[in-house]
C-alpha cells in the first residue's frame, strides 16, 4: 500500500483560554507562598519528537551544469549551492513566491539542448517575507523550489500536452535532488523572534531543518497534507502523512507562542512597564509554559508579587548593592518606621529577600542549570486517594482509579495512559496528585547559586551572606519549585494528550480502510429488544431494496424466522450484518442457531458484527435526512450498518470521527487538536483511495484534498447540469475550482473509463442524428451551433493516481517502454516497464527523462496497477462466521482467530466472538508476531486486522479474558 498521507482540513487552530494549559492561566508565584496546584483539565498537546530520519543526506556540492539544466531557470545565490530537486508540479502565483524563472517564449517548442547556456542571473527573493522584493521579475512564473535557494538553469517542459481551457497561473518547477541548505538565511515570519523559527521547529520534531523549512513554505501555499506527502516526497524527504501533521501542529503553536509574546509586548508597551530587559526575556521563550512564566508579574488586575511590592517600597537598589557592591550597604538606612514594608530591619531585609528571590527565579542560566539537574535525578509523579472522596465519593467511581490509589512512578518511564487516569481521577476530586523533587537538587542548586552564579563579588558580611541563602532558597521553594512541578505535569499531559490523538487517528485510519465487501446484497440488522429488531437489505450497489422490523426476543422467533428466510430468498442475500449494541449477543444466537441448522437453505447463510458507534447519531442527522427522507430514523441506523460492510469508508465518512470510538481518552483531550487531526485522517483516507467523480456522494467528495462543503456542491451540480465529467480538465469549469483548488484534488480524482468511452459513443451518436436532421430541416437557415464532445475526449491517465502536471511525463516514458495508454493496467505494461527498468536503472531512467525518482516511481504505479485498483484490499475484510461460542466454552490454552476492536498504548483488545473482548498486553505484540507482508507505520495492530491468539487467562465474574499474540494472519 502505498504511503497515506493528510492535512486536517481546517488548520490546526490557536488554543482557546478554555483549552490553555493551567500553568497559561496562573500565576507563576503564589501570594501566600504555598505550591499552585496544576489543573490537569485545561488542554493543549505539545508535539513529542518524531524518530531521526536516517536517510543518507545529499552531500554539499556545486549543482551538476548539466545541458538540460542550464535552459530555463536562473541561477540563484545561497551560500553552499546544493543540487535541487522538485516534483514536476505547477503552484498558484502567490505573493509568497521563491524563484522566478523568466519565462521563454511561451507554448513554443523546446531550444536545441547544444545551445550555450547563458550567464546565470544572481536574484535574492526573500520567500517569506509576503511581497516580492525584485520588481524586474514580474513578467515571470515562480517555482516550486526551496525558499532563499540558488539553483542553476533548468529546461521545464509543459506539464500537459495542450494548453488548459482557462489560464492557470502556475509554474512548472525544476526537477532535480532536494535542497537541504537554506544558505543559513532566516525564514522571516510575521512576529519576529529572537529564535529561527526553522531551528526551533527542527529541534522540536526532530526534523531535518531543510525539510522544515520546505514545510514551513508549502503550508503557506496553502497544500494540503495528502498531496504534499503523495506528490511533494522530495521536498519533504519522503515524510509521511502522520509526520508530516506533527510538524504542522509544532509550527502553528510555535506561531502561536509568537503571536501572544507579541500581544504581550504590546499590551506593556502601552502600560509603561516594558524594560529592555523585559523585552529581551519575552523574545526569548519558545514555550508558552516560559511565556507565562516570563510575564505572570506584569499581567492587569495582578496585585503585584512581592518582588513588585518591595521595589515599590524603593528597595531594589539594596538588593542589586547586596549583589555588587555589599562594603557600601546599610540596610538600616532603608528603615521608615511609618511605612509598612519598611517599620524594621526584619521587613526590610525580607523585602530585599523578595526581590533577590525574583532575580534568581527569572534568570535564564539558574533555570537551565536546575532543568539540566532534574533530567539527572529521580523525578517521580505520584498520586493518592484524595481525603474527601474516601469518605464522599462515589464507591463505583473510586474502585476505577483503584491502581492510582497508592501510586508513584518515574516520570521518565510513566505510559500516556496512565498520566491521563491520574488526571481524570484529579478532575473527578478522587485522587490527589504530586511531582516530588529530592532534595539533593534543592541543596545542590542552592549550592551553586550561593558559590558560583551569584557568589558574591566583595566580602559579605555574616548578616548578608544568611539573606543571599535565604534569598535563593526562598526563590526555590517558592518560585521555581511550582514552575518545574507545572512544567512537568504540562509536558506529561501534552505529550498524552497527543499520544492518544495519534492513537485515534491510527485507528480511525485502519477502521476507515477496511476492504469493502462488493458485489452482495447484505441484510442490516439493528439489534434491539422492546422495540425489535430493525431489517434493512441492500444491493450489491447500496440501494434500499426492502426495511422492515422484526421481533426476535419477545416469544415470536420462530414466526419472524420464516419472514426473514422468505427476505433472504428474494432478494438473493447470503449475508447478514448485526450491529454490536443493545441485544447484539443475542441477536448472534438466533442467527447462529439457524444457520447450524441450515434453516436458510439453500442459501449458505453468513454473518459478522460490526461497530454501530455512531449509527444513532447519523440517523437523525440532517445528511440522514437528505439521503434518506421516507425512512424512519430507526430503519435508517440499519440501512448505516449494512453500508459499513460493504463501503466502510464511504458510510463512516458520514459521521463525526470522535464518535466513531476507536480511541482512548477522547474526552480529555484538547477537542481542537483531536478534531483537527481526525479530520486529517478523513482526507487522507478519502484522498489516497481516490473517488469516481461521476458517481460518489457530495459527502464523500468535500473530503477530498483541496475540496470543501461548496466546492463539492459546485462540483455535483455542475454534473447535474452538464452530465458526467470527461476528463479532469474539466474540473477547471466549475464554480469555485481555482488553480491552486485543482493542483490539490485533481489527482486524487478518478474516472471510469469503460463509462466515459460509452457516453462518449452515445453522444457522438446522439450528436450526429441531431445534425442530420438539422440539415435536411433548417436548409437556408442559420446553423445552429451544435455541443461537440470532440474537444473533451477521455484521457486514460485519468484513471491512476499520476498528478496531471506529470502527464508529459508518463507519456513520454510511455514511448520510452513501447507501450501504449490504452494499455494501462494490463499485464503487458508491467513486463515492457519492467524490461527497461531492468535496463537502465530507476535513477537512471528518471534522469534521462529528467524527473524525479519518486514522481517516475508514482508513474509506474499508475501505469501498472491493475484498473479499478483499490488500496483497501491491502487491508482486512470483516470476519464472518457460522456459528458462536460462549465464554464458558473458552479454556486456557486453547488457539482462536479474532479481529482487532481498538488499540491503545497499554494493549490491544480483540474480538474472539464470545461477547466480550479480549485483551493482548502490549508486551506481547512483539515484531516478529507481525505479518511481513504489510507494510506498517509503527508496531502496533489496528481496529480490522485478523490475528490468531492464545487465551493466557478467563475471568468470568469480573469478565475479563487476557489473550497472547501468536500471529497477525
Amino acid at each position: 500500500m502505498s504511503s497515506l498521507p493528510r492535512r486536517a482540513k481546517c488548520v490546526a487552530k490557536a488554543p482557546t483560554s478554555e483549552e490553555l494549559p493551567s500553568f497559561l492561566n496562573s500565576s507563576s508565584e503564589s501570594e501566600e507562598e504555598e505550591e499552585e496546584e496544576w489543573e490537569p483539565e485545561n488542554k493543549i498537546a505539545r508535539r513529542p519528537r518524531l524518530p531521526t530520519k536516517t536517510e543518507a543526506k545529499t552531500k554539499k556540492a556545486a549543482a551538476p551544469r548539466s545541458t538540460v539544466a542550464r535552459k530555463m531557470v536562473k541561477k540563484v545565490a545561497i551560500k553552499e549551492e546544493m543540487d535541487v530537486s522538485f516534483p514536476n508540479a505547477p503552484l498558484e502565483d502567490n505573493k509568497m513566491q521563491l524563484q522566478k524563472p523568466k519565462e521563454e517564449n511561451a507554448g513554443t517548442k523546446p531550444k536545441s539542448l547544444n545551445r550555450a547556456p547563458e550567464v546565470p542571473k544572481k536574484i535574492e527573493i526573500n520567500a517569506f517575507q509576503g511581497r516580492n522584493q525584485n520588481s524586474s521579475v514580474n513578467d515571470e512564473k515562480p517555482s516550486t523550489s526551496v525558499p532563499v535557494v540558488k539553483q542553476e538553469k533548468c529546461e521545464e517542459e509543459s506539464a500537459f500536452d495542450e494548453p488548459p481551457s482557462k489560464k492557470i497561473k502556475l509554474n512548472a518547477c525544476p526537477e532535480g535532488k532536494p535542497v537541504k541548505n537554506l544558505g543559513g538565511k532566516k525564514i522571516k515570519e510575521e512576529f519576529e523572534m529572537n529564535w529561527d523559527i526553522v531551528q526551533a521547529l527542527s529541534e522540536t520534531t526532530n526534523v531535518e531543518p531543510w525539510v522544515c523549512a520546505n514545510l514551513i513554505w508549502l503550508f503557506q501555499e496553502e497544500n494540503t497534507i495528502p498531496f504534499i506527502a503523495r506528490y511533494r516526497k522530495e521536498l519533504v524527504n519522503n515524510l509521511e502523512a502522520d509526520a508530516l501533521r506533527e510538524v504542522q501542529h509544532a509550527l502553528e503553536e510555535l506561531r502561536t507562542v509568537a503571536k501572544k509574546t507579541h500581544t504581550m509586548i504590546q499590551k506593556l508597551k502601552k502600560e509603561g512597564k516594558l524594560s529592555s530587559c523585559l523585552l529581551k526575556g519575552l523574545l526569548n521563550c519558545r514555550t508558552l509554559e516560559e511565556l507565562d512564566h516570563v510575564s505572570a508579574p506584569y499581567k492587569t488586575g495582578s496585585k503585584g508579587t512581592k518582588a513588585q511590592r518591595a521595589k515599590q517600597l524603593g528597595l531594589e537598589p539594596a538588593a542589586l548593592s547586596l549583589l555588587q557592591n555589599p562594603v557600601e550597604l546599610n540596610l538600616f538606612s532603608y528603615i521608615r518606621p511609618n511605612t509598612k514594608g519598611l517599620a524594621n530591619i526584619q521587613e526590610v531585609e525580607a523585602g530585599v529577600q523578595h526581590i533577590l528571590a525574583d532575580i534568581f527565579a527569572k534568570d535564564k542560566d539558574a533555570l537551565d542549570f536546575i532543568r539540566k539537574l532534574c533530567q539527572q535525578r529521580y523525578i517521580s509523579i505520584q498520586s493518592t486517594l484524595a481525603k474527601v472522596s474516601s469518605k464522599n465519593g462515589n464507591e463505583k467511581d473510586i474502585n476505577k482509579f483503584q491502581l492510582y490509589h497508592e501510586f508513584s512512578c518515574n516520570i521518565k518511564n510513566i505510559q500516556h495512559h496512565q498520566i491521563l487516569a491520574i488526571n481524570r481521577g484529579e478532575n473527578l476530586k478522587i485522587l490527589t496528585v504530586k511531582v516530588n523533587i529530592p532534595d539533593g537538587v534543592k541543596n545542590e542548586f542552592c549550592w551553586w547559586c550561593v558559590n558560583e552564579r551569584w557568589k558574591p563579588k566583595q566580602f559579605l558580611k555574616p548578616d548578608f551572606m544568611r539573606l543571599l541563602r535565604s534569598s535563593v532558597e526562598d526563590a526555590y521553594k517558592r518560585l521555581i519549585y511550582p514552575l518545574l512541578c507545572r512544567e512537568f505535569r504540562s509536558k506529561l499531559t501534552s505529550d498524552a494528550e497527543k499520544e492518544s490523538v495519534m492513537m485515534f487517528g491510527r485507528n480511525l485510519r485502519q477502521l476507515l480502510l477496511t476492504s469493502p465487501v462488493r458485489g452482495r446484497a447484505l441484510m442490516g440488522v439493528d439489534p434491539g429488544y422492546k422495540h425489535g429488531c430493525k431489517l434493512a437489505i441492500i444491493s450489491p450497489t447500496s440501494q434500499i431494496l426492502h426495511t422492515d422490523v422484526v421481533y426476535l426476543h419477545s416469544g415470536q422467533g420462530f414466526r419472524e424466522a420464516e419472514k426473514i428466510k422468505r427476505l433472504l430468498l428474494q432478494y438473493n442475500c447470503s449475508t447478514v450484518v448485526i450491529g454490536n449494541g443493545t441485544a447484539c449477543r443475542e441477536t448472534e444466537a438466533y442467527f447462529a442457531d439457524l444457520i447450524m441448522k441450515k434453516y436458510f437453505a439453500p442459501l449458505d447463510v453468513v454473518y459478522c458484527i460490526v461497530s454501530e458507534a455512531g449509527a444513532s447519531i447519523y440517523s437523525v442527522s440532517p445528511e440522514a435526512s437528505k439521503e434518506m427522507p421516507d425512512l424512519d430514523p430507526n430503519l435508517r441506523s440499519a440501512v448505516s450498518i449494512a453500508r459499513r460492510v460493504q463501503d466502510p469508508l464511504a458510510e463512516l465518512v458520514k459521521i463525526e470521527p470522535k464518535h466513531i470510538g476507536v480511541g482512548m481518552y477522547q474526552h480529555d483531550v484538547s477537542q481542537t487538536l483531536l478534531k483537527a487531526t481526525l479530520d486529517s485522517v478523513v482526507e487522507e483516507c478519502v484522498s489516497f483511495v481516490g473517488v469516481d467523480i461521476n458517481i460518489c456522494s457530495e459527502i464523500l467528495l468535500r473530503h477530498i484534498a483541496g475540496l470543501n462543503t461548496n466546492r463539492a456542491k459546485n462540483i455535483i451540480e455542475w454534473r447535474e447540469k452538464n452530465g458526467p465529467f470527461i476528463n479532469r480538465e474539466q474540473l477547471k469549469e466549475v464554480k469555485g475550482l481555482g488553480p491552486k483548488t485543482f493542483q490539490q484534488c485533481a489527482g486524487f480524482i478518478r474516472f471510469n473509463q469503460e463509462y466515459i468511452k460509452t457516453f462518449c459513443s452515445n453522444k457522438k451518436n446522439e450528436l450526429g442524428s441531431r445534425a442530420l436532421l438539422t440539415k435536411a430541416g433548417a436548409l437556408g437557415k442559420k446553423k445552429s451551433k451544435l455541443p461537440s464532445c470532440a474537444s473533451q475526449q477521455p484521457n486514460p491517465l485519468d484513471q491512476t493516481c499520476i498528478h496531471p502536471e506529470s502527464y508529459n511525463v508518463a507519456m513520454r516514458f510511455l514511448s520510452l517502454i513501447g507501450g501504449n495508454a490504452n494499455d494501462i493496467g494490463k499485464s503487458d505494461m508491467q513486463q515492457k516497464v519492467n524490461v527497461v527498468i531492468e535496463k537502465e536503472g530507476l535513477e537512471g531512467t528518471a534522469k534521462r527523462l529528467n524527473t524525479t525518482v519518486h514522481t517516475l516511481q508514482l508513474i509506474i504505479d499508475g501505469l501498472t496497477q491493475p484498473e479499478g485498483y483499490d488500496i483497501r484490499t491491502d487491508f482486512d475484510k470483516p470476519d464472518f462466521k457460522r456459528s458462536i461460542v460462549c465464554m464458558e466454552d473458552l479454556s486456557v490454552g486453547a488457539v482462536l482467530t479474532g479481529k482487532v476492536e481498538n488499540a491503545t498504548p497499554f494493549g490491544v483488545f480483540v474480538d474472539i466472538g464470545v461477547g466480550k473482548s479480549g485483551l493482548i498486553p502490549v508486551r506481547s505484540i512483539t515484531e516478529a508476531k507481525l505479518s511481513k507482508v504489510k507494510k506498517r507505520r509503527s508496531l502496533g495492530l489496528g481496529p480490522g486486522e485478523r490475528v490468531e491468539v492464545k487465551v493466557l487467562n478467563v475471568d468470568i465474574p469480573r469478565l475479563r479474558i487476557t489473550l497472547d499474540l501468536v500471529r497477525v494472519l
